[in-house]
């Protein structure tokens, strides 16, 4: 009896089965139906109304092709906007893992613009690399910044990333003694929770210290800038995923806690004028510059893109007429490469000069004006290792910014998801569920390992090259494979203008 009930249940369980499988086919079969009707009749796509329903295939595949060709198909040296040897680079030094290689390097060493750092025959016994030593930045505002790490972390906002995302970067920014950059979206709680010091940017809507209008409002920049951990204050006039356009953030990502701290409709696009309201010239740059470092007693500076350098040298008559203590305390040059923010295709790619050029042009600039001690120089632009990042030094950097390299020490696995808010491994999404990936105490090791390696590396580098701190490499250290398989030294690519001298 028991052997019959238990076959009867079976049958019935088959059944069941079966029935739900039919019904299942049916619908697909309805499915398709539907689906090539509409395809065949509609008007607006012409590979879907000559191929109703297998052209949708073409665009799956469309979408995993960005997934095959990251993990199966491209070498090691193909991918943009990062190659997967860069990728995991920045793995490794995050994970602080053994960074070294066998058998050769994969790098073509004869593709052009590849840099060589020139060693010394002698280099000095002891340590294999250098330490930085402190540099002054505002030496004539009332909290002048003495800051030694010179890799530390570019502008993203909160918004833009998660909670998580701000918060394991903040916790390891201060393990590593490097500055983080709140970038235009505010000072949240975040930024402040791990206690680094923290660089504040004013955005061209002035989020988190704005009228309603949109001006600048002296109470809450005062408010923000009473806090110990901000030390600069930047005013950004643009960057270098979208030069002459305003920052967009997403309804999606506008929840009430980002509009209560950015002063903005909750469940709205948040777009930035393309420029501020109040500086339409270099006078009223400096004269913005003028008005934040005496309300604030912080350096001040402002991070640009550059096209067209001659404003640079209208900014330096500017600062001869008033005096070399109205200059600004540091510029932050964002090479047209930088690509954290979501941004029309045609900017992205096309407007603003690369960070190879912009950087030293402007340095040779400062230089031609007798400018160069009294501005700092601060780059950002897609330097994630440590030869990019000793090449930006080289160049006549002073401190060198990374977005992206962070972002994938926090594990970005470079998904090209940022601007849809479904980013798979927590960072620049507000999902909670897609939030909880990212753990603050697991990530915050990662920041602090990566930026000590980096920094390390470039270290190594200058000690190679005979030197006793790395902000001591210049372009006499570093050669360039130029386009006939010959590499030239950057002092004669980029030569040194003869400096002014000022009384």
């Amino acid at each position: 009896m028991e052997t019959s009930g238990f076959a009867h249940w079976l049958i019935v369980v088959v059944q069941v089965f079966a029935a739900l499988f039919l019904l299942l086919l049916a619908m697909g079969v309805a499915l398709v139906l539907v689906t090539w009707f509409v395809d065949r009749n509609q008007t607006s796509n012409s590979v879907l109304r000559n191929f109703p329903v297998i052209g949708h295939f073409r665009y799956g595949f469309l979408r995993l092709g960005e997934f095959f060709r990251q993990y199966l198909f491209s070498s090691d040296r193909e991918e943009l906007p990062f190659n997967r040897a860069e990728r995991v680079w920045v793995y490794r030094a995050a994970k602080n893992a053994e960074n070294t290689n066998a058998f050769g390097s994969t790098r073509d060493l004869r593709a052009e613009g590849v840099p060589f750092f020139v060693n010394a025959a002698f280099p000095a016994l002891g340590d294999h690399h250098v330490e930085p030593k402190p540099l002054r930045i505002g030496p004539y505002a009332r909290e002048p910044y003495d800051h030694a790490a010179f890799f530390n972390i570019s502008a993203m906002s909160f918004g833009a990333l998660s909670a998580p995302a701000v918060r394991a970067l903040s916790v390891g920014a201060a393990r590593a003694g490097i500055w983080m950059d709140t970038g235009e979206g505010g000072l949240a709680p975040y930024h402040l929770e791990g206690g680094c010091d923290i660089v504040f940017e004013i955005g061209t809507a002035k989020y988190g210290v704005r009228t309603p209008d949109g001006r600048l409002d002296d109470d809450k920049l005062t408010a923000i800038c009473a806090h110990k951990q901000v030390k600069m204050v930047s005013i950004k006039l643009g960057q270098g995923a979208k030069p002459g356009m305003g920052g967009l953030l997403p309804a999606a990502k506008v929840t009430p806690e980002i509009a209560a701290i950015r002063g903005i409709p909750v469940g709205q696009d948040s777009q930035s004028p393309n420029r501020h309201l109040d500086i339409a010239n270099v006078a009223q740059l400096m004269d913005a510059i003028a008005h934040v470092r005496e309300l604030t007693g912080k350096p001040t500076g402002f991070k640009a893109v550059f096209g067209d350098m001659r404003w640079i040298g209208q900014l330096c008559d500017e600062v001869d007429r008033r005096g070399v203590e109205s200059a600004p305390d540091f510029i932050i040059v964002d090479g047209a490469e930088g690509g954290t923010g979501a941004a029309p295709q045609t900017l992205m790619e096309g407007v603003g000069l690369p960070l190879r050029e912009a950087l030293p042009e402007l340095v040779n600039t400062l230089i031609a004006r007798g400018l160069r001690e009294r501005i700092k120089v601060i780059c950002s632009g897609k330097c994630i290792t440590a030869y990019d990042v000793a090449w930006a030094m080289s160049m006549g950097a002073d401190f060198v910014n990374s977005a992206r390299g962070f972002m994938l020490a926090l594990g970005c696995i470079q998904s090209l998801q940022c601007n849809r808010n479904t980013c798979p491994t927590g960072i620049t999404t507000q999902n909670p569920r897609l939030q909880r990936g990212l753990v603050v105490t697991d990530k915050s090791e990662k920041v602090y390992h990566y930026a000590k390696n980096v920094m390390h590396e470039v270290g190594i580098i200058a000690h190679s090259c005979g030197l006793e701190d790395p902000r001591e490499l210049d372009r006499s250290h570093c050669r360039v494979m130029g386009d006939e398989g010959v590499s030239m030294p950057l002092e004669k690519l980029f030569p040194y203008p003869e400096p002014a001298t000022r009384g």
